[in-house]
């Protein structure tokens, strides 16, 4: 066969292959994005959402009365009235000192392709709040749930070391206590439970940018792997408890808008990964035929263009496989397992085309170079960019080394010899 045309056959092999590996990401992401609707409402139902803990809202409140004197007609004659107007206030105040401790326990599910983060929550917070206001009146403390359809064990709303949370009725998913407060007084209020929550959790001390003195969050994690959501302070301290560490907020008095969090560690999307292995899977098939090419004219193999139609059916056999036993077997197993098929593939097709040597030296190891480990690349998050940049540069080397004496009009003229015809076998 010509080296033209047997280079246009395995071009038009390559674009092939490339159509239906774009196609299979298409339908991945679509399984992937169909499973997640269906089931972000149960999720949400069984664990909650992503819970943000307020702080108390504290309002002050406390009426003042101002006297009046006006003239009203009373049966045609002009009469003095005199009377005092109450005007009532209000004064959002802040707390002046805050505690809070929270464990967080990692609980992972998966369901299909996605894996939800999900986690255990318990918060034990306490607050006070010193009177210095010169009047009287009432301190109206209201503790906000993180979640109005949210579970809370446990719950606990302590006023000055009276527990009430039995005696007091939640409306639009908060609780409200009334407290008389007079100059100098101090209130403590504490409040604590265990629930659950996905993906993240946030306590929020300000809906703005305010004063906080004396404030203290303490968050012990039973996972290593720790980040903090956007608009959220760094912990002044951390330690590493277990398997987990122990973050510690500390600041005598500060002037802030942001708050404290943490951001569940998220394992590895099958769903995700399926399709981003799709997408990409072109590289690799154009890095292996590369080189199987050079090899081949270099050493006078003539490989055809349906050999290499089948050796990409192999290819995309390894992301056919993980797309549909991944939302089924852990993705190191399904991954595992697709590669070892993949490979069989190639190397028993290669040894009765070519050689055994050639399958399983030549073929195999640029197989597990540009296949596999071109895909492992990608359960590492931001070095996927990195492994094709390095693969190109060492390919182009390779390359360079091995056919840099080779002199392509002789070998391309070789190629296009005719192969010898087997001699018939001697009649008996």
């Amino acid at each position: 066969m010509h080296p033209v045309l047997r280079i246009f056959g395995i071009i038009v092999v390559f674009v092939v292959s490339a159509i239906a590996w774009v196609t299979l990401a298409g339908i991945t992401k679509s399984r992937t994005n169909t499973q997640t609707y269906e089931m972000e409402g149960q999720i949400t139902e069984l664990w909650g959402t992503p819970q943000v803990q307020r702080a108390p809202t504290m309002i002050f409140r406390w009426a003042t009365e101002e006297p009046f004197v006006r003239t009203e007609t009373q049966d045609g004659k002009a009469v003095e009235v005199r009377g005092v107007n109450r005007i009532d206030h209000e004064l959002l105040r802040m707390p002046a000192s805050t505690d809070i401790n929270t464990k967080l326990n990692l609980d992972p599910r998966r369901k299909g392709l996605v894996w939800y983060a999900l986690y255990d929550v318990e918060m034990s917070g306490a607050w006070t709040y010193r009177h210095d206001h010169p009047e009287s009146g009432v301190l109206d403390v209201s503790f906000a749930f993180p979640d109005q359809q949210g579970i809370y064990d446990d719950f606990t709303f302590v006023i000055n070391g009276v527990d009430r949370a039995r005696e007091l009725v939640p409306e639009n998913g908060a609780v409200t206590a009334r407290v008389p407060v007079k100059a100098g007084d101090v209130v403590s209020v504490g409040a604590g439970y265990k629930s659950r929550g996905l993906d993240e959790w946030r306590y929020s001390p300000t809906s703005s940018v305010s004063n906080l003195e004396s404030f203290h969050v303490s968050v012990v994690t039973d996972f290593a792997d720790i980040d903090f959501p956007a608009q959220t302070m760094s912990p002044s301290t951390k330690t590493q408890e277990g398997d987990g560490w122990r973050l510690d907020w500390d600041f005598s008095q500060v002037v802030t808008g942001y708050g404290v969090g943490m951001v569940m560690p998220q394992r590895v999307q099958p769903g995700e990964l399926a399709t981003e292995l799709s997408f990409s899977a072109p590289i690799s098939l154009f890095f292996f035929f590369l080189v199987i090419f050079m090899l081949s004219m270099m050493r006078g193999i003539e490989i055809h263009p349906i050999n290499y139609a089948l050796i990409a059916g192999a290819f995309f056999a390894f992301h056919l496989l993980f797309a549909y036993s991944a939302d089924h077997l852990p993705v190191e197993q399904a991954f595992g397992l697709s590669s070892v098929v993949s490979v069989a593939l190639v190397v028993s097709y290669l040894r009765l085309v070519v050689s055994s040597r050639f399958a399983f030296i030549e073929a195999a190891i640029a197989q597990l170079i540009y296949l596999v480990g071109f895909s492992l690349a990608h359960f590492f998050d931001g070095f996927t960019g990195l492994t094709v940049t390095v693969l190109s540069i060492a390919t182009l080397f390779l390359l360079m080394q091995l056919t840099g004496r080779v002199r392509w009009t002789e070998a391309l003229a070789r190629s296009n010899e005719p192969a010898p015809r087997p001699t018939p076998p001697a009649a008996p």
